[in-house]
């Protein structure tokens, strides 16, 4: 049987075909462009979009589990449904959806309201699946490395609630166990919902500190302006996808991104290993400079 991975060609979704693959999964792949697409040997390379239902259907036919991952991109939630109804019409019931962690507590940010409709969509409609929730990702934080060595400011707004920081090569591995999970289960499992999270949840300033320890010099948090944060991504991004980010941003100042019980050991216990930390891809970042 045939696991289809989506957003193939991204950071989680690239590592997701990896783990798969040294698993030993029949592993189909969508890209837009296959030309551009490098895979492991053995990686079935198809050629869709979201909004080309027939490109889809065509993707879609004989896959047995889907992992589903939409880029933040203004039509992201009619991305997402056209691919679900093509999947249940092509009576595909396991999936891995890639959401995001408290979509349904960020209801004014626009991605993150998104997601929480279709996690709304896999449940009504009876789909058999994983619906993956990340905190922030970790690696987010490479776009502002160069604030940090230069101008000895960590910018992001994290705020004094916390975030449960992720790193995606965690995320990745996490996802590629629960689709072999769904896939070689003899009967199809039932509805199930991952918090995904790093093992510390950090303050601005507690991220502010670990990079003082790594470059051995004072490194200050400067991050609650979402205002100036929101111009600095308008710089290389749409202005509506840097207000997104803006508003996700006023969130994480109110509320946070915290773990609930348990689910520290839960992905401990899942991935056999102890979760990646924030101060060890600060030391990677540095030391790979």
């Amino acid at each position: 049987m045939t696991i289809l991975v989506t957003g193939a060609t991204g950071n989680v979704g690239r590592q997701v075909v990896e783990h798969l693959v040294k698993r030993g999964a029949d592993v189909r792949a969508l890209v837009r462009d296959p030309s551009k697409a490098e895979f492991p040997a053995g990686v079935s390379v198809v050629q869709g979009d979201f909004l080309d239902v027939d490109s889809l259907r065509n993707a879609m036919s004989g896959v047995s589990t889907l992992f589903l991952l939409n880029a933040v991109v203004p039509d992201e939630f009619t991305q997402a449904l056209i691919a679900l109804n093509v999947a249940r019409s092509a009576g595909i019931e396991r999936i891995v959806y890639l959401s995001v962690i408290h979509a349904d507590l960020y209801v004014n940010v626009p991605h993150f309201a998104g997601k929480f409709g279709v996690e709304r969509m896999i449940e009504q409609m009876g789909f058999k699946a994983t619906i993956l929730r990340p905190a922030y990702f970790i690696q987010n934080d490479l776009t502002v490395k160069d604030v940090i060595t230069g101008y000895g400011a960590y910018s992001m707004p994290v705020g004094a609630k916390g975030l449960a920081m992720i790193d995606v090569r965690d995320i990745a591995e996490i996802a590629a166990l629960e689709l072999l999970r769904r896939e070689q289960s003899a009967e199809p499992l039932a509805l199930d919902r991952i918090n995904l999270v790093g093992p510390q949840t950090l303050t601005g300033t507690d991220i502010a500190a670990i990079w003082s320890d790594v470059l051995s010099r004072p490194i200050r948090y400067g991050g609650d302006n979402t205002e100036g944060f929101e111009q600095n991504l308008k710089q290389f991004m749409p202005a509506w996808m840097a207000y997104d980010m803006r508003l996700m941003g006023e969130r994480f100042l109110t509320d946070g991104m915290l773990p609930e019980a348990g689910d520290v050991e839960r992905l401990t216990k899942l991935l056999g290993r102890p979760l990646r930390s924030y101060s060890a891809f600060a030391a990677e970042t540095v030391a790979s400079a």
